[in-house]
């Protein structure tokens, strides 16, 4: 039998999801924590069948990888599919810290009343249908439907093909627990087929959904954010910027750069340009420098300056740093290559982070009220950080719980999207008969006509 064409699976799938939208924005909290729970102890009771799917999976990337030469490239795949009994214990932990977070539906951020007496409020609603493209892990695969579902949206996920199987066996546990703890059937889906052409699809979806979410490398942003017909909620776009200041704590500014570095050199918070006042380049920078290139094996990319520092490491034995190009200053890396610059001052500093933007996270590391202050107000960037590690701009970090991505956007939200920031704002006000001025009937003629009705 002839497999059914991309588009029309597709549109199937949606067209079942959109009338799930107003039942689950009507779910109560208490029935969403309690499902989260469920689904979190259904994992732990799958571990088994989830590992074996894994494993499938493994062998698969196996097969796939016979004809590469690179045995490393085999093995890092290999490493990056493979999954343990720590990540579906993690998964669990992430569910039930989703339901132990407050249920932003409905909740009034504001409330205020008019002189007429009208009362006004708002009150946060769920966004709508959600689709999400991930490469990521599995992990996030339950970060997001847990997200969805805790903030009354639908979702449409479509995961990494190297973990189709995995993906399988998750999903039908999560599916069963949920809906038997009250979850309408449907509330979410994971699109099984797993041919390129289904992202494509999706992402020009714009009657389905009413929004997408980006979950992966540069490339799948850059397709998304060219191809979607409707808004991309987050997309983890713009670069991560340090400014080590001349007032600094050197010790505390050099742990911050290896950490926002190399705690996870692939992570979309990871640092990608460091800046650093010349004035304490010689004393700061080439220690740092060797533990960067030695101990965590980050390719350094320089400026002259920085060049002209370094250069007698290549005579000495040591690994070298590579000249910067220009492109080094604009992108964001994700991977164990770090952009390093002097520059004269902090005004140099604003001005590099202005000219190759977007900014994403800009930290300094100082001890000066007054830069840290300046810092603060003038860099444009989705979060703004003193003194502390790129890799703590994440919604756990900030006491939000889960996050869904980063987002660098100037519309919606900024910074880690969370619970909160999967939810919009509806107003809505309560009267005892405001009329807007000058009301076009006199107040007799309209209440004698009122009162002759029935």
């Amino acid at each position: 039998m002839p497999e059914v064409p991309v588009k029309i699976y597709l549109d199937k799938l949606l067209k079942e999801i959109r009338p799930i939208a107003p039942h689950l924005a009507l779910l109560s909290g208490p029935v969403k924590d309690k499902a989260l729970r469920a689904m979190a102890d259904r994992l732990a009771a799958d571990e088994d069948a989830i590992l074996a799917a894994n494993e499938k999976d493994v062998d698969a990337l196996g097969k796939a990888f016979e004809s590469e030469p690179d045995k490393n490239r085999l093995k890092a795949a290999v490493a990056r599919v493979r999954m343990k009994a720590e990540d579906i214990k993690e998964m669990a932990e992430r569910l039930r810290a989703i339901a132990d977070s407050p249920d932003p539906v409905g909740a009034v951020t504001s409330r205020w009343e008019r002189p007429d007496g009208l009362q006004v409020s708002r009150v946060r609603v769920p966004i709508g249908v959600i689709g999400v493209i991930s490469e990521m892990k599995p992990l996030v695969t339950v970060e997001s439907i847990a997200l969805c579902l805790k903030s009354g949206n639908p979702c449409v996920f479509r995961g990494a093909p190297e973990w189709a199987l995995t993906h399988q066996a998750i999903g039908k546990g999560l599916r069963e627990a949920a809906e038997q703890d009250g979850v309408p059937a449907g509330a979410w889906v994971l699109l099984e087929r797993q041919e390129k052409e289904v992202a494509i699809e999706l992402i020009r979806s714009v009657k389905s959904l009413d929004a997408i979410i980006p979950r992966g490398g540069a490339g799948l942003r850059k397709a998304v954010l060219e191809g979607a017909r409707m808004p991309v909620l987050c997309h983890d776009g713009g670069l991560t910027h340090l400014y080590v200041d001349a007032d600094t704590d050197m010790p505390m500014a050099q742990n911050i750069t290896i950490n926002s570095k190399a705690q996870s050199a692939g992570a979309a918070n990871a640092l990608d340009t460091l800046l650093v006042q010349q004035v304490i380049g010689r004393q700061f920078l080439a220690a740092l420098i060797n533990r960067l290139l030695d101990e965590f094996k980050i390719e350094v990319r320089g400026c002259p300056k920085t060049i002209a520092l370094m250069g007698q490491m290549a005579m000495s034995g040591h690994t070298s740093i590579k000249p910067a190009m220009e492109e080094d200053w604009r992108t964001q890396f994700q991977s164990p290559v770090l952009a390093v610059k002097m520059v004269a001052n902090l005004d140099e500093a604003l001005k590099h982070i202005a000219d190759h933007g977007p900014c994403k996270n800009a930290i300094i590391a100082t001890t000066n009220y007054d830069s840290a202050m300046r810092f603060t107000r003038e860099v444009d960037a989705s979060t703004v950080m003193v003194n502390a590690s790129s890799r703590l701009n994440a919604g756990d970090s900030f006491g939000l719980g889960a996050d869904i991505g980063l987002s660098g956007s100037r519309i919606h939200a900024k910074g880690p999207v969370g619970l909160e920031q999967l939810t919009c704002e509806k107003y809505v006000a309560f009267g005892s008969g405001q009329l807007r001025l000058p009301h076009p009937v006199p107040e007799t003629y309209f209440d004698a006509i009122m009162l002759k009705r029935p």
